[in-house]
């Protein structure tokens, strides 16, 4: 299961006023779902006793067999993740000692279904895994792209200032740009940066 959830995207999901970011994958075999809010990482990994046993206490008037609970479980969470969210469904979170409950509230073949996923602090190599390691990954190449780009702009600055000085002449005068500035460009970008963020 954590192998699969490993190729499955992050989400952004709120829980009342709270946002989190989210990821799940389930399975005829169980589930596990990585929750976080950027200051902790959560995690629950249920096989079928684990969803069998829990269905049983919080839905004592339904009799389905556990793959059904499973099915219904992926059916509710897929939407939630993709950004839209059933509308006879409801989602709550609470901080308990150590971890975080996940209550849904939904209902399945006509009768009330309830479920909550009881998620434990993450393991450090489970948050390097998928958390760490990703974003590392993604900034070394963003900042390869954009040394890449510099060098191309710097280049067709190169390009344009001799077009110029060969009395070459622009058919359309709003075409016409400022040679590219990169310590002006980082600060700028930088600035921005630093304002949205706060």
């Amino acid at each position: 299961l954590e192998s699969s959830l490993l190729t499955q995207p992050w989400a952004s999901v709120c829980f009342g006023e709270s946002s989190f970011l989210a990821k799940a994958c389930f399975r005829d075999t169980g589930y596990i779902l990585l929750i976080s809010d950027l200051s902790s990482v959560w995690y629950e990994n249920a096989d079928i006793q684990v969803v069998g046993q829990r269905s049983k206490e919080l839905n004592k008037r339904l009799t389905v067999h556990v793959s059904s609970f499973l099915h219904r479980l992926r059916n509710l969470m897929c939407p939630l993740l993709e950004g839209q969210p059933g509308t006879t469904t409801s989602f709550s979170c609470h901080h308990i000692a150590g971890g975080l409950s996940l209550h849904v509230k939904s209902e399945l073949s006509g009768l009330p279904f309830y479920w909550d996923f009881h998620c434990c602090p993450a393991p450090v190599e489970m948050v390097s895994r998928h958390l760490v390691r990703p974003l590392m990954r993604m900034s070394l190449a963003l900042q390869y792209q954009v040394k890449e780009l510099t060098t191309l702009l710097l280049q067709k600055d190169a390009e344009i200032e001799d077009y110029r000085e060969s009395e070459a002449a622009l058919s359309r005068g709003r075409l016409r740009t400022e040679p590219f500035q990169e310590k002006m460009f980082q600060q700028n970008f930088m600035a921005e940066v630093r304002s949205s963020a706060s």
